[in-house]
């Protein structure tokens, strides 16, 4: 079948991509979630093109649709599992002992900035980006929240180690998922990013830290101690990216059903806990004389995953596959792959990504699938990953952490702009010196 660009599907559709461009821009002025408009018009999309070839001979719309869902679907049930065992550390204490052993160190402003960004980038490869911003962000709320002069740095520098140490590893973003499950990169090649993405964390973050305030901030008497079972957890959670690993490399299945698999072994050890909690809050209750406390539920952690994320994620992998099916993806790769070299292809969707958000980025690029080697994918990785961070609006993890503190906004994070610029291009250099 010929490509729709010209129809009034293909018309109605490139305005519903922009319209959700607007929308996903606005989304803390309009009071609502990305998701909502994405996944409404993407579906709508699909539906005017079932429309549109019922009177057209060749359509295989159903068939390009099953085809995509498979890959929605993989990279879908793979976050999600990563944000249940995440929720149930966070339900276990883990991350409150940290927030507490951080602030005891009796560190001052700058220092605690440093921190905090350190941390952020360093687990991001392992939580990904969203999940080590959201966290690390409330620390710093918990901090200084009512610092401006903190905690607005702060957070520019949590989004910008978030998203660029999310990079250099499979798990680090769902942009890196679907670069590895697509086949573009292998897991092993993810790490020769580490200095690159280093780089554009760090050019911002010495620029920054001069606007840090001097001063130290008060912090609680002790640490809270950890839940029963939280430390069995986080080892559970490292074996699950180890089986995700095994069962793509050595068996040759999809890594997200290590991952389901490891959910499985989650959900059994958490009706141990389930069954031990329960003997324990009788057992303490009865020695009070109060009433027990709930036991231990792992679909409490189910329930808080970030399904506003999910959904948009979904959303705009369905509304760029219904892009590409138009034929609007194969010319954009014409336009920007086409005419330019690789290397500039690539730097280009990377300033690209600040707009329209680094996850329909790169799944636009995947979807034009240009001829280049794992060197320019590891670019396309590392410029799409980072350029997100230009603008708050430009990954989720800036999105999620202008919801912790009103005064982390998008205008004030255009201030830092161009402090990130210069880290986004310092990546960009490391990586010609050492990888081109």
């Amino acid at each position: 079948m010929e490509p729709m660009t010209g129809s009034w599907v293909g018309n109605l559709a490139l305005f519903f991509f922009f319209l959700i461009l607007i929308l996903v821009a606005l989304e803390k002025q309009i009071q609502m979630r990305r998701s909502k408009p994405t996944v409404f018009f993407a579906c709508l999309t699909w539906g005017l093109i079932g429309v549109y070839e019922v009177g057209q001979p060749g359509g295989h719309a159903e068939e390009a649709v099953h085809h995509l869902t498979g890959s929605i679907a993989q990279l879908f049930f793979f976050v999600f599992v990563a944000m249940v065992f995440i929720n149930t550390l966070e339900e276990r204490g883990m991350f409150d002992q940290l927030r507490a052993r951080l602030v005891r160190r009796g560190l001052d402003y700058r220092q605690l900035f440093w921190a905090t960004g350190t941390i952020t980038f360093l687990i991001s490869p392992l939580v990904d980006n969203l999940t080590s911003a959201l966290l690390i962000g409330r620390v710093a709320q918990a901090i200084g929240g009512t610092n401006v002069r903190f905690i607005v740095p702060a957070f520019v520098n949590i989004v910008v180690a978030a998203n660029a140490g999310g990079t250099w590893s499979p798990f680090g973003d769902i942009t890196t998922l679907m670069i590895w499950m697509s086949g573009k990169i292998e897991s092993y090649q993810f790490p020769h990013l580490f200095v690159p993405a280093l780089c554009s964390w760090l050019v911002p973050a010495v620029i920054m830290q001069f606007a840090i305030p001097e001063g130290k901030p008060e912090g609680p008497a002790h640490a809270p101690a950890l839940k029963h079972g939280a430390k069995v957890i986080l080892g559970l959670g490292l074996f699950t990216i180890f089986l995700a690993l095994f069962f793509h490399h050595v068996l040759g299945l999809l890594p997200y059903l290590g991952m389901m698999f490891g959910l499985g072994i989650l959900m059994s050890f958490a009706y141990y806990l389930l069954l031990t909690d329960r003997i324990r809050n009788h057992r303490l209750a009865s020695l009070n004389n109060t009433e027990p406390p709930p036991p231990f539920n792992i679909f409490g952690s189910v329930a808080r995953v970030e399904f506003d994320t999910l959904l948009f994620f979904f959303g705009s992998m369905l509304m760029i596959g219904a892009l590409d099916y138009l034929g609007y993806i194969s010319l954009a790769s014409q336009s920007i792959f086409g005419g330019h070299a690789p290397m500039t292809s690539n730097v280009i969707m990377g300033v690209i990504s600040a707009v329209v958000d680094n996850i329909p980025a790169l799944f636009a690029v995947v979807q034009m699938n240009p001829a280049m080697g794992p060197e320019q994918w590891l670019l396309a990785t590392l410029s799409i990953g980072v350029g997100g961070s230009l603008l708050s609006i430009g990954s989720v993890a800036g999105v999620v952490v202008m919801g912790v503190n009103p005064n982390y906004n998008f205008v004030s994070h255009l201030k830092w702009t161009p402090a990130i610029a210069a880290g986004y291009i310092a990546g960009i250099v490391s990586w010609w010196l050492l990888l081109s």
